[in-house]
């Protein structure tokens, strides 16, 4: 789903926290026209077609800024602001499983490696420093990621008929998965998190831009006939982001 990702800052504007408001903006290329995304942490997206001028991004979030602002404030009454903390535990819906973290102290250490032992897993080195063991995490979803979500990929691939190249793990801002034109499937690790139904949507979705590269109705038509309940899943879908743990840093 995503593209070519640009960063758009307007200052002069302050959000319902008092910070700088700062909006990701995505070109695609299935876009028609400019719209925008308020997520339910306050991040803002918006996705454009290729080519537009920055002038014209920044018309169109100042015309919608007022509506922008509200939908944050509502936002931020529902989901209040978290404190940033490591993980003492984590839990994986996606493949039900719950694991420990254990935080081990290594002098004279200059970063921060993982190591998994049964449902423990062990950070060990600088783990002082949080933004090093953020990365380990970070590094660890990514490596179970790839582990459990490859053959759940080629199994779906095989039941629905649509083919692809390859399989690669990424940790997306924008989107839970993309089907580039060379036949590489993106896969956003941060679907670790989420209901195994979601997952499983997400892949049959992303496997059918093999037959169609848009969100045609035809596209919609070939989706529905291997998940006919593609309109709740896609809607749970894209309130997801919520469910993503502060610490992995995606907001």
């Amino acid at each position: 789903m995503s593209r070519a990702t640009k960063q758009l800052a307007l200052f002069g504007e302050t959000d319902v926290l008092h910070e700088p408001s700062v909006f990701s903006v995505r070109e695609s290329q299935r876009a028609r026209r400019l719209s925008i995304k308020v997520y339910p942490r306050g991040r803002v997206e918006v996705v454009v077609p290729p080519r537009t001028r920055a002038a014209d991004v920044e018309a169109f979030v100042s015309e919608h800024m007022e509506w922008i602002d509200r939908t944050r404030r509502d936002f931020a009454s529902e989901h209040p602001p978290e404190p940033f903390r490591l993980p003492a535990t984590i839990a994986l819906k996606a493949i039900d499983r719950r694991f420990h973290v254990r935080y081990q102290h290594r002098r004279n250490a200059s970063s921060v490696r993982y190591r998994q032992l049964g449902s423990t897993l062990v950070l060990s080195g600088d783990v002082g420093d949080e933004q090093a063991c953020v990365k380990a995490l970070r590094r660890w979803l990514a490596s179970v990621a790839r582990e459990e979500f490859a053959p759940r990929l080629l199994a779906l691939s095989s039941l629905t008929g649509n083919p692809y190249k390859r399989m690669q793990v990424r940790a997306q801002k924008t989107c839970w998965g993309s089907h580039s034109s060379t036949g590489t499937i993106s896969i956003n690790y941060c679907l670790l998190f989420l209901d195994p139904a979601l997952v499983r949507y997400l892949m049959i979705h992303e496997l059918c831009h093999a037959r169609h590269m848009n969100h045609s109705r035809r596209f919609w038509r070939h989706v529905e006939r291997f998940e006919p309940g593609y309109r709740e899943l896609d809607k749970r879908l894209s309130a997801a982001w919520q469910e993503i743990p502060v610490w992995v840093g995606i907001y």
